[in-house]
């Protein structure tokens, strides 16, 4: 004779749910942090140059970008297929630098200023008179730290 006897119809517990707002909030302050925005909408083609000696620069905060290049497929039948200049979202003209770069040093604390770095981002098949051009509106704001945004590499080893 036995004192234990199987219950009949085992049904299973209920799984407990009290840790499922943990795990979504972990969840959720994860992807918050790794996601990166991107800042700008490139809207130039944008084939960067090769280069073997290249460095990075430390405070990604402290660049202001400026891209030259033919426009995209998308905005070839709008722009034309001449190399544009693009500020932040919109194309410019090498006249609009001036202000762009006045808005940008506005933006910043006054410590910051000097440490500001124009970089261009500039594809490989554009014209140096534009690239010039940009070079010397940026002469005539004073903005003088000018980095050029390449590939790392050797062009004769990564032709296509």
């Amino acid at each position: 004779m036995s004192k234990f006897r199987k219950k009949k119809g085992g049904e299973l517990p209920a799984i407990s749910t009290a840790s499922l707002p943990d795990i979504v909030f972990m969840l959720l302050f994860f992807f918050m942090v790794a996601t990166v925005m991107r800042e700008n909408t490139l809207m130039i083609k944008n084939n960067l140059p090769f280069a073997d000696q290249v460095e990075k620069l430390a405070k990604k905060n402290l660049i202001m970008y400026i891209y030259a290049g033919k426009p995209s497929e998308r905005y070839e039948g709008k722009f034309g297929k001449e190399a544009k200049i693009q500020l932040n979202d919109k194309f410019a003209s090498v006249a609009d630098i001036k202000s762009f770069i006045y808005e940008e040093r506005s933006s910043k604390r006054e410590e910051e200023v000097p440490f500001l770095t124009t970089a261009l981002k500039v594809d490989g098949d554009t014209n140096m008179g534009l690239i010039g051009d940009i070079k010397k509106e940026l002469r005539d704001v004073n903005a003088l730290k000018i980095n050029y945004v390449t590939k790392k590499g050797n062009a004769l080893t990564n032709i296509k």
